[in-house]
């Protein structure tokens, strides 16, 4: 049950919606439970049954049903049949309307308070996610996230909820009619309490594996969403390998196993209504037997319209002893659901910050890197790099694919942290700096274009939501991107398609150099920002670049090497070691493996 009460953290305050529940549903149960109880002064003033009935003024002022009897009982020797019939009509009238519309009302506040739960628990859900590192994102599939925010929440939102609506208002109408069960025969009730526990022992024994297959379907659902991502992002690759028909195998047999799951839980839920049902036809079968034989003996001293009324109310009593068995069906899904979310929830960012951390507003002397070592579940990546990255500098890193050049720019942005080494801005240790005061300052343009399905403009502006239109044109005429901006259908306000595909891979990558233009940032990093272009992008691109780096600290990496041949120094790394340190002109002329691989681009494009 902790995995319940946890879940309904996210309702807080609960008692907003609670006590205004509480005391609705405690008025309709009232209402509701009269509506039956109303049965017996009605059948004995139109049937005339005034044998078993209070003539006399009871001694017990709870004694409901004999103040009703004797009521009943006043108003037909006073008024005749006639007129109690009316009387009895109207109250009934009366209370099912009152109890129509407290229903209605404490239905209304329980909508609200499942609502306010699941903006509640799908806002931190999303948040927490939002806030871990990288590295969490790059273990998980993005499918199996989507799934647990979009469905899980949802399911936890329908049945944690639910099961709490069902456990203030069904025991209470339980209760409810057992008192008035109890206060017209006893003898009866007790004999009908001891047959009611085996029922729920035989629908509980129904329900009892819900729970771990409710976990497994989730899991599966989260699966089937992760295939539906992947195929969807790579539509292109699949369709051009010829690979749809295998694609579509996959994600059928996925989707079979979910829908088989699904049905053999469907299966077992449902079988625990029809069989519910069964055992209460039996119960009150055998009540009335046995009640029945306790009339006619006279030994419980019911009039017929008593017991009529009395079979009638027990008949409904297992309509809330059903739903509440129903409701741990219920919730044994949303159980397995709301595991799914906590678990995400419990995850901790390994970069997670402390409260007393430097924010620095600006940066003025150098980044430094002091025997930076990197490694990756026990395998180094990068081994003791030094060096130093001096303001209004341009530092290139250039090597081999997996070299670790990458995950050497990740140290600045604090998207990892090194394993052993320092690495300082102005002497601070990036560990004793706010993440948010440190992005602050630095500017990203990636290999991959990471654009929003936005208008051109806000994709501009995403790194200053509130910039002006002129600055979002200057940073674009900068980027050199105004000309082709304008020649779209809606200029600045055109839709350019998720993930930017309505536009080129050039024109992408000039969108997101603008943004980082608006940025304004002292401090530039530049990953492969022009390897995947042609040659007419690739100067277009570049130019923007050259733009964009004036006065400005950079750190770059490059493939194509003609791009950072004015770079103040190049680093040569390989295998997590930088082998080679310079100018452009200074490596060629070591003749090492930076003259190498100029020599094979050269060869390349010849």
């Amino acid at each position: 049950m902790n995995t319940y009460f946890r879940l309904l953290g996210f309702a807080k305050p609960i008692e907003k919606y609670a006590i205004p529940y509480f005391l609705l549903t405690v008025l309709a149960t009232v209402f509701n439970t009269m509506n039956l109880a109303l049965l017996a002064p009605l059948l004995a003033a139109l049937f005339k049954d005034s044998d078993g009935i209070q003539k006399t003024p009871p001694e017990s002022m709870t004694d409901f049903m004999a103040w009703m009897e004797y009521s009943t009982y006043k108003i037909q020797g006073e008024f005749g049949q006639m007129q109690a019939l009316q009387w009895i009509c109207g109250a009934i009238l009366v209370s099912v309307l009152l109890s129509n519309l407290f229903k209605y009302l404490s239905f209304r506040t329980m909508e609200n308070f499942r609502i306010h739960t699941l903006l509640n628990l799908r806002n931190s859900l999303f948040n927490h996610v939002i806030d871990m590192d990288l590295a969490y994102f790059t273990a998980q599939r993005k499918g199996n996230i989507i799934s647990k925010i979009a469905s899980d929440v949802q399911v936890v939102q329908y049945s944690v909820t639910s099961t709490l609506q069902v456990l203030f208002k069904e025991p209470m109408q339980l209760i409810a009619y057992l008192v008035v069960l109890f206060s017209i025969s006893v003898k009866l009730t007790l004999f009908a309490v001891l047959v009611i526990p085996v029922s729920a022992w035989i629908i509980a024994r129904i329900v009892q594996k819900l729970k771990a297959q409710a976990k497994e379907a989730q899991e599966r659902f989260g699966m089937m969403i992760s295939y539906l991502d992947e195929s969807l992002a790579g539509i292109r690759v699949i369709k051009a390998f010829n690979a749809a028909d295998r694609i579509k195998d996959k994600f059928a047999g996925e989707n079979r196993a979910f829908s088989d799951l699904g049905r053999r839980m469907a299966y077992r839920q449902q079988l625990a209504s029809p069989t519910s049902e069964f055992l209460g036809v039996v119960m009150v079968t055998i009540l009335v037997l046995y009640g029945g034989n306790l009339v006619l003996l006279g030994d419980a001293g019911l009039s017929a319209a008593s017991f009529i009324t009395y079979i009638a109310i027990f008949s409904q009593i297992m309509r809330p002893a059903k739903a509440m068995t129903e409701s741990f069906s219920t919730l044994n899904s949303g159980l397995a659901a709301g595991e799914r979310v906590l678990e995400v929830l419990d995850e901790k960012a390994e970069l997670a910050e402390s409260g007393n951390l430097h924010r620095i507003e600006d940066f003025k002397k150098e980044i430094r890197f002091e025997e930076v070592t990197f490694a990756y579940d026990a395998k180094p990546i990068l081994k003791q790099i030094s060096f130093t990255i001096p303001k209004g500098k341009t530092i290139a890193l250039v090597g081999p694919s997996g070299g670790g050049k990458s995950t050497l720019m990740d140290f600045i942005p604090l998207f990892h942290r090194p394993t052993w080494g320092r690495i300082s801005i102005d002497g601070i240790d990036l560990k004793e700096i706010s993440a948010n005061s440190l992005r602050s300052l630095i500017g990203m343009v990636n290999q991959e274009s990471i654009l929003f399905h936005d208008s051109i403009r806000n994709n501009i502006a995403f790194s200053k939501p509130d910039a002006t239109d002129a600055e979002v044109e200057a940073a674009a005429r900068i980027a050199n991107a105004h000309d082709f901006i304008m020649e779209t259908d809606q200029g600045y306000q055109t839709q350019i398609g998720d993930r930017g595909s309505r536009l080129s891979g050039g024109q992408r990558q000039r969108i997101c150099i603008a943004r980082a233009v608006l940025q304004n940032p002292p401090i530039l990093l530049l990953d492969e920002a022009t390897s995947a272009l042609d040659t007419e992008s690739e100067f277009l691109v570049q130019d923007a670049l050259q733009k964009l780096m004036v006065n400005r600290t950079t750190l770059v990496i490059a493939h194509r090497l003609s791009t950072i041949q004015k770079a103040d120094q190049i680093l040569v790394i390989e295998d997590g070691h930088i082998i080679e340190r310079g100018t452009h002109f200074e490596l060629l002329f070591m003749e090492g493996a930076y003259s190498k691989l100029i020599e094979k681009q050269s060869l390349e494009k010849a």
